[in-house]
């Protein structure tokens, strides 16, 4: 029966891939009902922590973005860029790298896209190198980020198994593994594919006036008036402030917190009380907060984890002995294989924060260590494998030359190396700092 339900499983991963977005949350709960009332099983508990950390989470973003605080951000980004053209290739996926760390998501790479574009075409850089290592740069900075839904999964699922995992201990490893990793992917980029004046087909294509004309980019438009300005650094200043308290409380929680105060419910009030500060500091509509970008990808995604997590929780708490006695042999010999298992699980998933939440209570059932855990966490990013996720979609719509591109066989695309290299780098050297720290 456990393939049976594996199988269930795995047609609401597919089908969702087809539909997208909040399909795979909504088919989860149709995978629960058919186990609930087909096969009698009871369900299992939905990851209700995680994802009021990540409701939390998103309040405090979207509030942000509605200030323009995060657009402020993009901004300082775009002048360094511009500053330093030569450097585009290491600088571009810094950026978006920065970015995400900073405000917990990956979604807050479109504004950049289109500038390394500009900034990589005008200096003769062919657009790929930057475009294709930025947009994965993006969802690598999410395990590095203290107030992402991956980081939320992993503190709440390590209290639920008594296990005393800190946002801090995760820091540590994740932040210097995944830098290391982008570093690694943008060296291997600087001299991917042939520069344009060598490319054929781009020389080709030179020939039509009219693709001539749509190569160049316009200046993004920084003018802003002084008001809104003023209203958006107030925004970002307050934000950075609020991260810095809730890492303030993951380093010492002993002597901060009230007593009987959890750290993963310390980080929702805290976040929904930064919200709340740059909504009384700057008075904006608060409409504004529900129909910002950061607070409709940030609500798909907890429907996603709600529906999706809850099904694969249900199953593999049922057939929880079987999975224990059937892979514990070879988890115990080789503990970083747990890696693979995560990898893969993301490939289908497209979500960090899904992956965590079906994968790490597996390991902790199969009594993987923790520093184990946490030093593999870089892998449950595996969804630039297809190239069908929206930033890597929007690298390729902004990539006027072509050269981002998605290849003849969909798996020969412009991501699949570097992300590659990327994680399977951040991924050896995380499991080496935890393997030394803990």
């Amino acid at each position: 029966m456990f393939f049976v339900h594996m199988l269930l499983l795995l047609t609401v991963i597919f089908v969702g891939i087809r539909y997208g977005g909040v399909a795979f949350g909504l088919l989860g709960g149709l995978g629960v009902s058919i186990l609930a009332f087909v096969f009698g099983i009871a369900p299992g508990n939905p990851p209700i922590n995680v994802m009021l950390i990540i409701l939390a989470v998103v309040a405090a973003s979207a509030t942000l973005e509605a200030t323009g605080g995060l657009k402020l951000l993009v901004r300082y980004a775009e002048k360094l860029l511009r500053k330093h053209p030569n450097q585009i290739v290491f600088l571009g996926p810094l950026c978006t790298y920065s970015l995400t760390v900073l405000v917990g998501t990956g979604h807050s790479v479109y504004p950049l896209l289109p500038v390394i574009y500009d900034v990589a075409y005008k200096k003769g850089i062919r657009p790929e190198r930057p475009l294709a290592i930025a947009t994965v740069a993006s969802q690598m900075g999410i395990t590095a980020s203290p107030i992402a839904a991956a980081a939320a999964v992993v503190i709440a699922s390590s209290m639920e198994n008594n296990l005393d995992i800190s946002l801090i201990d995760v820091l540590l490893v994740t932040i210097p593994s995944t830098l290391i990793g982008v570093l690694v992917a943008s060296a291997w980029s600087l001299n991917r594919g042939k520069d344009l004046d060598k490319d054929p087909e781009f020389q080709a294509r030179l020939q039509d006036e009219d693709f001539r004309n749509s190569l160049i980019d316009t200046e993004s438009d920084s003018s802003d008036s002084a008001k809104n300005n003023s209203t958006a650094k107030k925004g970002l200043s307050i934000f950075l402030l609020g991260i810095l308290s809730v890492i303030a409380l993951a380093m010492f929680g002993d002597q901060l917190l009230p007593e009987g105060v959890k750290m993963s419910v310390a980080i929702q009030f805290m976040m929904l009380s930064v919200g709340a500060i740059i909504l009384l500091a700057t008075k904006i509509d608060p409409k504004k907060i529900v129909h910002s970008n950061v607070f409709i990808a940030g609500m798909t995604a907890v429907i996603i984890i709600f529906g999706i997590a809850w099904l694969s929780d249900t199953i593999i708490g049922h057939h929880k002995s079987y999975l224990i006695e059937s892979v514990s042999d070879i988890v115990h010999a080789h503990p970083w294989s747990f890696a693979i298992a995560m990898f893969t699980a993301s490939v289908f998933l497209k979500s960090q924060a899904a992956t965590l939440t079906i994968m790490l209570p597996l390991g902790f059932s199969l009594g993987i260590p923790a520093p184990v855990l946490i030093g593999v966490l870089p892998a449950c990013y595996a969804y630039f494998f297809f190239p069908f996720y929206p930033s890597d979609l929007a690298a390729i719509s902004f990539d006027r030359t072509g050269t981002t591109h998605i290849g003849k066989y969909i798996v020969n695309h412009s991501f699949i190396v570097p992300g590659f290299i990327g994680v399977v780098t951040a991924t050896v050297v995380g499991y080496a700092i935890s393997m030394m720290i803990n």
